[in-house]
């Protein structure tokens, strides 16, 4: 049985107690008010209503007033106008402005508890429309942070991956870790500086974390020979290319990462390894990357010679610009002030020897 409030609101008392009788035969709860004013008061008093029923034409305020001043507090309350048959076209603008619907007087009752069925079903409706939008809105939320954290834990598995990659190589060359760390670093920066976006970071860090993984399948002897190599070994130490390429390609995220280390000894000329590229046919990160190889190559102690000055390093850069290098990103470098790449040195080497130092540079 329906329990829904009405406010029927009218001007005339005779039309207000039969539309009350009427509806309240319907077993429908009803109130009554005698003008636009006195019924916008019943509603802001805090009563429930769940539709108003309205005439069109009345004195103070008429219905018109008070579905726009209604529909402006009582947005998802319905509200159906009672006119009469000349006031047709000012039914049809109230129907504009927000009305459910309209009836003619005079009306059956059949006809006035039918528009009200419908409109309180209207509601109903929307009611439960909304309902499930919110409801979908927070399944959607709740799916959303779940893949977020889904990702968030492959990422932590990729990291793990890179670190155990790492360690392999670690193992196999002793001063290849801070050196991968470190130019992973600088490579960053300067990804980070010509502007690239997040994603396309990650993937150039990868690949320059990863660029001498193909060492690994280089023999110790040739690794480690304390003097120079015979043309045969260098050709052999030449294929760390290929082979790091081949070692890392068959995991599916480090699949774009995989193009920087096969192309990481190419240079901007052609004349680099192992397949002569040249210009943009080298991936963008290992043209980034050769640039951050170089400085942290020439910022390094070696048994040769001692560290070189950051003067010296931008000077080299500087002279192969367009040779070995992509002078667009030469420029990007020489833009970067000196302390940057001393800084990540610090951060990467680690001031206090006791404190551990992450195996994979952040992006």
């Amino acid at each position: 049985m329906p329990n829904d409030r009405i406010l029927v609101v009218d001007d005339e008392e005779t039309i207000r107690e039969i539309v009350s009788s009427m509806l309240a035969g319907a077993h429908f709860q009803t109130r009554q008010a005698a003008s636009g004013i006195e019924a916008l008061a019943i509603l802001e008093s805090g009563e429930d209503f769940d539709l108003v029923l309205s005439d069109l034409m009345m004195a103070e305020m008429d219905g018109i007033a008070l579905l726009e001043r209604a529909k402006e507090r009582y947005p998802d309350m319905p509200i159906v106008m009672v006119t009469a048959v000349h006031d047709i076209q000012v039914a049809l603008q109230a129907l504009r402005n927000g009305a459910y619907d309209y009836l003619l007087k005079p009306f059956e009752r059949e006809q006035l508890l039918a528009t009200v069925r419908r409109a309180l079903e209207n509601r109903r409706l929307k009611r439960e429309n909304d309902a499930y939008r919110t409801n979908l809105e927070a399944l959607v939320a709740a799916r959303t942070q779940q893949w977020k954290t889904a990702l968030s834990e492959i990422e932590k598995s990729y990291d793990i991956t890179l670190e155990v990659l790492g360690d392999a190589l670690d193992a196999k060359d002793a001063e290849t870790e801070h050196h991968s760390r470190r130019v992973t670093a600088f490579t960053i920066a300067i990804a980070r500086k010509m502007g690239l976006s997040k994603e396309e970071i990650n993937v150039i860090a990868r690949g320059a974390f990863l660029h001498d993984i193909g060492k690994m399948a280089i023999s110790d002897y040739i690794l480690h020979k304390p003097g120079k190599l015979t043309d045969d070994e260098m050709e052999t130490m030449k294929e760390h290319c290929y082979r790091g390429y081949k070692i890392i390609s068959r995991i599916p995220f480090l699949a774009e990462a995989a193009e920087i280390v096969y192309a990481h000894q190419e240079r901007y000329d052609g004349l680099g390894y192992p397949r002569g590229l040249k210009g943009e046919e080298i991936p963008l990160g290992a043209r980034i990357f050769a640039i951050a190889d170089t400085l942290d190559a020439m910022r390094s102690d070696r048994d040769y010679r001692k560290a070189q000055s950051m003067q010296a390093v931008r000077e080299e850069i500087r002279l192969w610009s367009g040779r070995q290098f992509d002078p667009q990103i030469v420029k990007v470098f020489l833009d970067m002030p000196d302390n940057i790449w001393d800084d990540l040195r610090d951060d990467i080497n680690g001031k206090d020897p006791s404190e551990p130092t992450p195996s994979f540079p952040k992006v």
